[in-house]
Parts: structure tokens; sequence; C-alpha cells
């Protein structure tokens, strides 16, 4: 199923869907001093329609017995002494967003209030110094992320256009294909419209979809 493994040298042990215990509980920290809004754009158009391209497609296809969260931007706080991520696209599966929003703890992902980390994360390649294949896998698979996708539209670290990687202990498995079981979903590469815009996107790139 796998070509090959990351090594993360990390102390913290990270979560599995498979091993994780149902009564894990998370100990809830002072998040006052946390900044969790830096009103930081997007980088560019392209990656603001692909990140709603994928955010829609699930909120309009996807068909569980379960509440989930996908959201675009959004940080992911998955430790008090450790800056967020903020990941193109999340997807949580079984939980349940807060309502009230006027609250600061309800507008990001905090692991320990949604009481897991999400199952996927994905990362839009538009340059070379974002470490999606560094520093940023071994952010993610300390944050215990299930599933990372790095999607690079531009070929900016090579030939290849979309990596899956998948956590076990604590090291990420780049998948051969695209389908994320322990999710029941995949990732492919497309060509349409998508709100009025022919999305070949910039210089003929490809777009990323998730199909179930």
């Amino acid at each position: 199923m796998s070509t090959s493994q990351i090594p993360i040298d990390i102390e913290s042990p990270s979560k599995t869907s498979e091993n994780q215990p149902e009564d894990l509980e998370f100990l809830t920290p002072d998040i006052s001093q946390i900044v969790t809004e830096d009103e930081t754009p997007v980088d560019n158009l392209f990656s603001e329609k692909q990140q709603r391209l994928l955010t829609t497609t699930l909120y309009s296809s996807f068909q569980t017995d379960v509440p989930f969260l996908a959201t675009a931007n959004a940080g992911l706080f998955y430790g008090q002494k450790r800056p967020p991520l903020v990941p193109d696209v999340l997807l949580s599966l079984g939980v349940k967003v807060p309502q009230d929003w006027s609250q600061e703890q309800n507008r990001s992902y905090f692991v320990w209030a949604m009481g897991k980390p999400p199952e996927v994360a994905i990362e839009i390649v538009s340059n070379r110094i974002g470490n999606e294949l560094g520093s940023k896998l071994q952010d993610y698979a300390v944050a215990a992320v299930d599933y990372y996708i790095v999607f690079d539209p531009l070929k900016q670290l090579g030939q290849t256009i979309v990596r899956a990687y998948q956590l076990e202990y604590n090291s990420y498995v780049e998948l051969e294909n695209l389908f994320l079981p322990q999710v029941g979903l995949g990732l492919t590469i497309w060509k349409g419209i998508f709100e009025g815009k022919k999305m070949i996107g910039c210089a003929g790139v490809m777009n990323l979809v998730i199909f179930y």
C-alpha cells in the first residue's frame, strides 16, 4: 500500500483513528494569550478558488452518518506551546462545530475542544518557501493528522502533482494512490467549470477535487 516512509523524530505519541481510545480526554489550556486570528490573507486567487472547490464538493456530495467539518484556511491548534498550523483545507469527522462564534475558543480548531485531531489536512503549493515536504510535514505528524495531502499544481516541488501521506504511529507513509480508506474518500485531478470559472486554472493548472 505504501512506497516510502518519512521518519519523524518526535517525543510525543501520535494518534490514529484505529487505536485512539474512545474515552481520550484533552486538558483545556488557557487561550487568553494565544493569537487565533492575524487576518493574514490567502496568497492568491487560484488557491482561494481551489480551497472553496474542495470544501464545496464535500458539503454538496459527501454522504455520511456523522457530522463533519470541512474548512479552509482556519487555524489548527494542537498544543498550547506550539504555533498553530493553517491548512488550506481541513476535514474532521465526528465533530460538532460550536454555534456561538462570538467566543474566541469557538472560532478555530482547537484539538482539546474538538476532542480529536482532524483526519485530513491539505496544503496547496504556490511557491518553494512553504516547506510542505519538510518541517510542515513533520508538524502535521506531531499534530496527529491521519492524512496529509500536498497538492502542487505548478510543480514547484517536482513532477508529482499530488502526494498523499498516511500517519502510522509517529511517521508518515506515502501512499501509492489517492484513496484515503479511514475516511472513505479519495482525491482526483479534475477539469471543469466551478462558479462560472473554467477551472483549468492559471497557465493550464489542474485542479484537485474530493470524491467518495
